[in-house]
């Protein structure tokens, strides 16, 4: 095997393409393609030859996405059954083609002007956001000649876009089963506001944490969600750390915290679906003083998962606000992958580069993660050795690495360097772009050390002692 490939061997390896041959050539491409993820295919691959194999491997149709992410599944569970608690955030971004119309099978998008594809994926995160890998990826492309809207509410889910958000839950389901002893948590938007999500069977260990869209009716003497929640008694008040958010800038908010068990009652639109009532635990947390200008913060959040105390509250808040994992994981995609900037023939072939690319961005994000809640582990965790001594070696201007390797988050800081991190008291840990930049230029490194390393000594050959048996 390729000494570059061993994390693209873990996590394609064993794929079912149906061909030996195919199957290394999806590792040949994630090891090539991961290692300069911003380049075009043709400025990545390292010769016409790989460029063309490139470009067969993602035309050919015996290559199936699915079968792709099917294997890189199977290494996110084996990391899944070694923490108690995974967050699964599933969220919907759209995928924009619209200056390559000649790509075939693209559909509107959000502004109809625009074509694309439209991508839901389930990502798999512990409560201290290491990202552990995808569970489920969803691509369509819309059909141009269906109106979104026309009888919207009387068609069922299963015609329905939002059947997305039950389709994600049943691969949090499957994961479950495989992970027996790990609890799962699916957690989404405004957008997975649907009511049958509530109603779908889940077996013990799976639960949902969705934040609130409808002002749903509600067996209380106020009858609806919100009016319920402002008679709950205030709990505490928290002040969280909130990300940049269009023009405004990242600030300190400051929330009250109210928390309850409600009923909900099913939509008046199905009333003769006869559906049950479901109660659940609702969180509800809003800032009171935002900044002049600033839009509030606001999150009315419904989850399965027992509430007794505030203590619980606080940490089903925190639970949400891991989901920002997921949008990272999404920017990392657009602007690290420039995966728009990918240009193919057609939307099958763009599907397929997208599965690869998702699980190459999603390495990146791990890196950067897991060297902030695990600094002290040795980078062997995550480098290989070639890849770790060849780094050292480029830092610190020698030959020789020493034996022992040094701890993951040194590494990782060595790594951002390379991707323009200063590395100075006050900035902090490195952030997602710029160990995407150093990773580009590690694999040169590595190569590099892997020609221009001291030869091993070659062993003494011990002189038999002819007295002896």
């Amino acid at each position: 095997m390729d000494p570059d490939a061993t994390w693209a061997e873990e996590e394609f390896g064993e794929a079912d393409l149906g061909d030996v041959r195919r199957n290394a050539r999806l590792v040949q491409l994630a090891t090539i393609l991961g290692a300069q993820p911003s380049a075009s295919l043709p400025d990545a691959t390292d010769d016409p030859a790989t460029l063309k194999a490139a470009y067969r491997f993602f035309a050919n149709d015996y290559v199936r996405a699915e079968a792709m992410l099917a294997r890189h599944v199977q290494s996110t569970i084996h990391r899944m059954r070694t923490v108690p608690l995974v967050l699964a955030p599933q969220d919907t971004t759209y995928l924009d083609w619209t200056d390559h119309p000649a790509t075939e099978g693209l559909g509107p998008l959000a502004a109809a002007t625009h074509q694309g594809l439209i991508a839901h994926t389930t990502l798999a995160l512990t409560p201290e956001r290491v990202p552990l890998g995808l569970l489920q990826q969803q691509v369509w492309a819309r059909d141009p000649a269906v109106r979104r809207n026309d009888n919207h509410k009387q068609r069922p889910i299963a015609d329905k876009e939002s059947q997305k958000w039950l389709t994600s839950l049943d691969a949090v389901i499957a994961a479950r089963a495989a992970c027996r002893d790990t609890q799962f948590v699916s957690i989404g938007d405004r957008e997975a506001d649907v009511y049958d999500l509530f109603l779908v069977a889940r077996p013990e260990g799976v639960d949902l944490l969705v934040r609130a869209a409808q002002d749903r009716k509600a067996d209380h003497p106020d009858h609806h969600l919100w009016a319920a929640m402002a008679t709950a008694r205030l709990a505490a008040t928290v002040t969280i750390q909130i990300g940049k958010r269009g023009q405004q800038a990242a600030r300190a908010a400051t929330l009250n915290v109210r928390w309850q068990s409600i009923t909900l009652r099913p939509p008046k639109h199905r009333d003769k679906e006869h559906l049950p009532k479901v109660t659940v635990w609702a969180v509800w947390a809003i800032e009171t003083n935002p900044p002049a200008g600033a839009e509030p913060v606001e999150w009315l959040l419904l989850t399965t998962v027992p509430i007794h105390t505030t203590d619980d509250a606080l940490e089903r808040l925190a639970w949400y606000a891991a989901r920002w994992g997921i949008e990272v994981w999404h920017k990392v995609l657009k602007s690290g992958c420039r995966i728009e900037d990918k240009q193919l023939e057609t939307a099958e072939r763009l599907i397929r580069c997208l599965t690869l690319y998702s699980v190459i961005a999603w390495r990146v994000l791990y890196t950067t993660m897991l060297a902030r809640v695990a600094p002290h582990v040795p980078c062997t965790v995550l480098l290989d050795d070639d890849e770790w001594q060849g780094l050292y070696g480029r830092i610190q201007r020698v030959a020789v690495a020493p034996p022992t390797p040094p701890t993951l988050r040194q590494a990782v800081r060595w790594l951002a360097q390379l991707g323009g991190f200063q590395d100075r008291k006050r900035d902090g840990e490195p952030g997602v772009m710029v160990l995407w930049k150093g990773f580009q230029h590690l694999v040169d490194i590595a190569a590099m050390y892997r020609i221009m390393r001291p030869a091993p000594s070659a062993p003494t050959r011990r002189t038999q002692n002819k007295d002896s048996g």
